[in-house]
């Protein structure tokens, strides 16, 4: 699984950004019958301009145009204004002695943007809308090959860092889509075609840096509506504790996972200085982020093949497997849903296959990022994503159909809680059901012949590890950077100074060239350009091992917690499915108490899943540090 597949879910999209001003307070005090009929109303007004909203933003991501572009932002902007109307009247129930329930669903409402000008919400929305069809249009188009470059390897270094994007036609043969830039960051080991690739993407975000700005701007005028200091602030304030309560927490859990991490990048550190020597990367400092086989770092196991252990037992080559028996992207799908069947869970909706997008259209640009879409919160689910045939998008599917068994397991709940019990919790269900596709489960299923699923451990946890441990830092520093945004710590001049300190602060990786006047590197991230929180998967990376640990007791397993799938356990499904139920209809710490018996996230359980891993990682840094001691063994984060 790659993190650029995990992106804003359309059921997060949040009601917000009023229009009306705040009638004036009724004559007579507000009752619980009252405050009972307005829950109602509310959430039956919101359920109806929701599913229009989705259907809006599914054709949008499925046919971009700019008549989809704005069509998706006038639905939007329908539900932003009657969300941002109902807040200011949610308040004035806040007073009554409520049922939880209630007084919970009271407390959501008023979980939103808020604008008191009509303008000023149109542009927010017509903001989201171009830059997210920006994203989805941009390509880099290279300059012409030098004709007396050699044929070694050596080749034109292309267009200045500092160039616009608006510069070459992006219509123009030779131009190349983001997958297909980020093929060749898999797979290129030319330290110049990488950086080149690289710097070929990034500088498309210079294109909307503009529009990111005035974007921020009036999304803090919505959140000051609402009484927050600005946009982080009330993102924070999702969690069920006081914003700053929150960033502690996160903090907090960040140092218990960093000395993991630390060993795995030395440990990158070393393989990559052999594979293209010190010249390209240094002893000390910040490692070159075009060398990771990501565009973001954020995930490494496209570099597996310079990675992976010396001596250590053939592994499963799923990739050949699954195009070798020619196994489609619909089939693919087939095995994910045959994992939740197995669990006790419902048969997908037959519209779910009809409905959904499986491969990219060849006629047509598509958002290709992988997602699952809760269209009417009751059957209609799909998921959107251009499957191919690799052990990639193998683990994706599963994790994708955790998104959509979570719809359809709280669709019973009121519009208000059909909801994660936080964003993490969502991300966390399908990656806790990825966690269980282990060559075990490969056999048991028949991808794999039996007796053949045995695999070295280490060699098994460390292509893990190269999804998981590697993702936490840029998983955590990503909302780091918008919060300092959004509080108004640094302007439009300075944004990659602090994205690059802070990328290099927790990632201990770097610019692959100086920076230059105009860029925006942070924008080109999907994440950003969208304007999705990013902090929820920062902790589903954590959760979904407390889940998994969780489960796997459930299910009896005893042993390694790395060998363990819940496959077929009627007693994890059990579990499973009573915490899905509840939605957000309860504190996530309840929610997660229910499934685990903890109420903090703890990284205790991922730590514990890659012990095996950090004591093999320490002893070759070790080994690697008498041959080349020029390299700190406590490697380069802070």
């Amino acid at each position: 699984m790659t993190r650029a597949t995990l992106f804003l879910a359309p059921w997060l999209l949040l009601p917000a950004l009023a229009a009306a001003p705040v009638p004036a307070a009724a004559a007579e005090p507000p009752t619980a019958a009252d405050a009972a009929r307005f829950l109602h109303d509310a959430e039956a007004r919101l359920d109806g301009l929701y599913t229009d909203t989705q259907r809006a933003q599914w054709v949008a991501d499925n046919f971009i145009t700019d008549d989809t572009e704005v069509m998706s932002a006038q639905a939007a902007e329908k539900l932003l204004q009657a969300g941002g109307e109902l807040a200011p009247l949610a308040r004035r129930y806040g007073a009554l002695a409520l049922d939880p329930s209630s007084a919970r669903k009271l407390r959501l409402l008023q979980l939103n943007l808020r604008f008191a000008d009509d303008a000023d919400r149109a542009a927010y929305t017509r903001l989201a809308a171009a830059m997210e069809g920006a994203y989805g249009k941009a390509k880099y188009c290279p300059p012409a090959r030098d004709p007396g470059a050699k044929d070694s390897g050596e080749r034109d270094p292309g267009p200045p860092d500092a160039a616009p994007a608006a510069a070459v036609d992006a219509g123009s043969p030779g131009c190349l889509a983001l997958g297909e830039l980020e093929k060749i960051l898999a797979e290129s080991r030319d330290p110049a075609r990488l950086k080149e690739v690289w710097l070929g993407w990034h500088q498309q975000a210079r294109a909307y840096k503009e529009q990111y700005a005035a974007y921020v701007a009036l999304s803090n005028k919505g959140a000051h509506e609402m009484g927050f200091a600005d946009t982080g602030a009330f993102w924070r304030s999702f969690y069920d504790m006081p914003p700053d309560a929150f960033a502690a927490e996160a903090e907090r859990a960040w140092r218990q996972v960093q000395p993991l991490y630390q060993s795995l990048l030395t440990y990158a550190r070393f393989k990559l200085r052999a594979q293209y020597g010190p010249a390209v990367v240094p002893a000390s400092g910040p490692i070159p982020a075009h060398l990771f086989g990501n565009m973001w770092s954020q995930s490494w196991e496209n570099i597996y093949p310079i990675l992976k252990p010396e001596v250590a037992r053939p592994g499963i080559d799923l990739d050949r497997i699954l195009v070798e028996r020619k196994v489609e992207p619909q089939a693919m799908a087939r095995y994910a849903e045959r994992f939740y069947l197995s669990l006790g869970m419902p048969a997908l909706p037959e519209t779910f296959w009809s409905r959904s997008l499986f491969t990219k259209p060849r006629d047509r640009e598509v958002v290709c990022h992988a997602s699952a879409w809760d269209i009417d919160q009751r059957d209609d689910v799909r998921i959107k994503m251009c499957i191919r045939p690799t052990e990639d998008d193998f683990t994706t599917i599963h994790h994708e159909l955790g998104h959509v068994y979570y719809f359809l397991a709280y669709r019973d709940q009121p519009y208000l809680f059909r909801n994660g019990a936080n964003d993490g919790f969502h991300e966390a269900i399908g990656d806790t059901v990825a966690l269980s596709v282990t060559p075990s489960y490969l056999e048991r299923i028949g991808l794999v012949a039996p007796g053949t699923a045995v695999q070295d451990d280490v060699d098994v946890l460390l292509r893990r590890a190269l999804q998981k441990v590697a993702f936490l830092p840029f998983g955590y520093l990503v909302d780091q950077w918008r919060w300092r945004v959004y509080a108004g710590e640094v302007g439009p001049q300075d944004y990659d100074r602090l994205w690059w300190e802070l990328r290099e602060r927790y990632q201990g990786i770097g610019r692959p060239a100086p920076l230059q006047p105009g860029g925006f590197d942070a924008g080109a991230k999907y994440h950003v350009a969208g304007d999705v929180p990013y902090a929820r998967y920062f902790l589903a990376d954590l959760l979904q091992f407390q889940f998994h640990r969780a489960l796997c007791r459930a299910a009896g397993h005893s042993g390694p917690l790395h060998r363990c799938s819940i496959f077929q356990s009627e007693a994890a499904g059990a579990k499973f499915r009573a915490m899905l139920a509840l939605g957000s209809s309860r504190p996530w710490p309840e929610a997660l108490k229910a499934m685990t018996g903890e109420e903090r996230i703890d990284g205790s359980a991922i730590l514990e899943y890659f012990a095996p891993l950090k004591v093999w990682l320490d002893e070759q840094n070790r080994r690697f540090a008498a041959a080349d001691p020029a390299v700190a063994v406590a490697g380069a984060t802070h």
